[in-house]
């Protein structure tokens, strides 16, 4: 009989920790969280010391149950809940609902499914660690607090089904910030001039980019002022004036965190962060490997270290050394985790044995598992490895008093990029400059290769530039960037369009009236310094009530003030001269999920509704019928006719009616500026206050 009971979090972890720990040891999963906060109300009890009312979990009581009689019967319970906040918290609410007794409850981990890693959280068994205990209770209550109060008035006032949330409504915001940034920019004129010149004995014209004066660089803003450049050219002869030849090193990748694994994922493998956390999930609790029963494959994944441990970090060089020779490894570990927010108490996530190739692991692994695995490998194994060298040759060229130059690299010496390189990586490789240059060649110029060219807006986020920003901002942690992300999907807040990620009409609505109302808690500094604080609880130094009871009366003071203001600009059903066919009443404007639609007033018994076309009072320039107001199927906002598809006049800019007093084109209103829709006209005026 099983001396000792060691309970997990998943149910797939079960298999491969009983089979490292041997027959005195019984395994038992608690699939997640055993007890929270109830879901029919706050839970916190503000009156007395802000107390957390947990309750069992619904459809959890028999699971506790078989639990509580295993413990019973064990000499030692061991916790062995995920390596993280929210672990220890899981292993806190077991010892609680299994009313374990203190002497013989012991609390391990290990960051990654391996038998040593699991045999050494044994021996390193230790007590729950009430700080970051603490940490998770401050999390869940603040986000509580946020969510309860929050999203009963967004019910209110907008429609059934919204929410808010401490880190969803910071992320929502900095969507809309960044399209109103897109929205409002003007796009300027710029010109640039390349030279195309023919070396004897070559094949290939050598390109060359225009650079200005000698010691003055010159950006060329008009086509007026490349054709002066262009008249200053006139019957120059062109010299080599400098010939410079170096050497630059590229520095070896860090290892993968939570959410440089995230970024990498989205941008070479095109995978949602959800989907990369889950297939990492999958990684770490254990593949079945054949010959080898179940293995974990990577270490734990969620973290913001870049630390690697002693071992691992041998094994590796010890590996590449084999494999690609002594030049290729690392001199000495450069992972120093240079942000200050890292919480680093695990390591950076790596292959559990870089002995296990990828493509050893491809037949056990599903083609999305085998190419995240792949990443991973990949990028751990470069992050051992020696920085690539590049040769490096950057010329000038002269003609009268204007300077041309040409940089060029070669990779010299591969280093880290034999395993692992980046699109810009491969871009710069390419361009390769001709080998025998130098100040005495003859050069002829064959042609100019002048060029228009428009300033570009900010980028639309992706999944990966926003958790980028969110971790840059030190709003959310690892674990918080891909349910958030998900959440603002599923709600409709944001719609999702090649990648690009666009705020919805109704993250518009739900997003000016967090900022209105709650301006501090969609706040980026706000949100970034209360995570800096709940880290504070985390190490021991801040009492965690401490961080709740100096939230809670803001936040309360500001529903309450937007319970009553917001209540004004409350707005009634709006009534349209669309008359209904089934039953004659005049329909009505009702807000959706989807956004606006046209519903019969006389529901119940009337159920007739329309799609609501909701007019500009602008022409469309092509055929002169009535712009209106439309939405892609995910949500995104754009500008078409009403004549669609016989007319395919689009513009994701609102259309204004006043024409460009340069060209007689359309106008588009760009932020408090009217400008010509088309670039090449360029004719942009200040908007009338009235037209706001």
């Amino acid at each position: 009989m099983a001396k000792y009971l060691v309970i997990v979090e998943s149910p797939a972890k079960v298999k491969t920790v009983k089979k490292f720990l041997g027959a005195n040891y019984e395994v038992a999963a608690s699939n997640g969280h055993v007890r929270d906060l109830p879901k029919s109300r706050l839970g916190i009890d503000v009156e007395h010391d802000f107390e957390p009312k947990y309750i069992t979990i619904r459809g959890k009581g028999e699971l506790l149950a078989g639990l509580r009689k295993s413990a019973k019967k064990a000499e030692k319970v061991y916790l062995a809940t995920d390596p993280d906040r929210e672990g220890e918290a899981i292993s806190w609410h077991l010892s609680k609902a299994l009313n374990l007794d203190e002497k013989k409850m012991r609390r391990i981990t290990f960051n990654e499914i391996t038998k040593t890693a699991v045999k050494a959280s044994i021996k390193e068994a230790r007590d729950i660690d009430m700080d970051l205990v603490d940490e998770q209770q401050a999390r869940r209550c603040l986000d509580r607090m946020v969510g309860y109060e929050i999203s009963p008035l967004l019910w209110k006032k907008i429609k059934r089904g919204l929410s808010a949330g401490r880190v969803q409504s910071v992320a929502l915001r900095l969507i809309g910030d960044r399209e109103e940034e897109i929205n409002a920019f003007i796009p300027q004129e710029y010109w640039s001039l390349d030279a195309q010149f023919g070396i004897p004995g070559e094949k290939k014209s050598l390109t060359a980019h225009f650079y200005g004066k000698e010691k003055q660089k010159m950006n060329i803003a008009s086509e007026a002022e490349l054709n002066e450049i262009l008249k200053g050219l006139e019957g120059a002869v062109y010299k080599v004036a400098e010939v410079r030849k170096g050497e630059r090193t590229k520095k070896a990748p860090l290892p993968f965190t939570t959410s440089t694994l995230q970024q990498e994922a989205a941008k070479v493998l095109n995978f949602a962060t959800s989907k990369t956390m889950r297939l990492a999930q999958q990684l770490y609790e254990g593949i079945d490997i054949k010959g080898n029963g179940t293995v974990g494959l990577i270490s734990y994944l969620r973290t913001d270290s870049t630390r690697i441990s002693a071992e691992a970090d041998a094994a590796a060089r010890a590996y590449i050394s084999a494999e690609y020779g002594e030049k290729y490894t690392a001199n000495a570990d450069t992972t120093e985790n240079k942000n200050k927010k890292a919480q680093d108490a695990h390591e950076a996530i790596r292959p559990t044995d870089i002995s296990r190739t990828p493509q050893a692991m491809k037949e056990s692994l599903s083609r999305d598992q085998f190419r995240l695995y792949q990443l991973i490998w990949k990028r751990f194994a470069a992050s051992r490895m020696q920085p690539a060298v590049y040769e490096t040759t950057s010329v000038k060229i002269k003609g009268n008093e204007y300077l041309f130059t040409v940089a060029a690299s070669r990779v010299k010496f591969d280093g880290f990029m034999s395993v692992y390189t980046q699109d810009e990586d491969e871009k710069k490789a390419q361009n390769v400059l001709v080998r025998s240059i130098d100040q005495d060649t003859n050069l002829s110029l064959e042609k100019f290769q002048p060029e228009q060219h428009f300033t570009q807006p900010p980028a639309h986020y992706t999944e990966a530039s926003l958790v980028k920003i969110l971790e840059e901002l030190g709003i959310g942690r690892p674990s918080t960037y891909a349910p958030t992300i998900t959440t603002i999907l599923a709600r409709r807040y944001v719609a999702k369009e090649n990648k690009n990620l666009y705020i919805t009409e109704l993250g518009e609505v739900v997003n000016n009236m967090m900022k209105q109302a709650f301006p501090t808690i969609v706040d980026v500094n706000f949100t970034a310094n209360m995570e800096a604080l709940l880290d504070k609880v985390g190490d021991g130094s801040v009492q965690w009530k401490t961080v709740v009871s100096n939230f809670w009366p803001d936040l309360k003071e500001s529903v309450d003030r937007a319970e009553e203001e917001l209540e004004q600009v409350e707005i009634a059903d709006e009534v349209t001269d669309v008359i209904c066919e089934v039953c004659g009443r005049n329909m009505v404007v009702k807000y959706g999920p989807h956004g606006k639609f046209l519903a019969c007033p006389g529901f119940p018994d009337c159920k007739n509704t329309k799609p609501y076309l909701e007019k500009i009072g602008v022409k469309c320039p092509k055929c002169e019928g009535e712009i209106i107001l439309k939405k892609t199927k995910k949500g995104r906002k754009y500008y078409g006719c009403e004549h669609n598809p016989e007319c395919d006049f689009m513009s994701w800019q609102r259309p204004s009616e006043k024409k460009c007093p340069k060209c007689g084109g359309y106008m588009l209103e760009k932020g408090n500026k009217l400008m010509c829709a088309d670039n090449q006209c360029g004719y942009v005026e200040q908007k009338a206050k009235n037209e706001d």
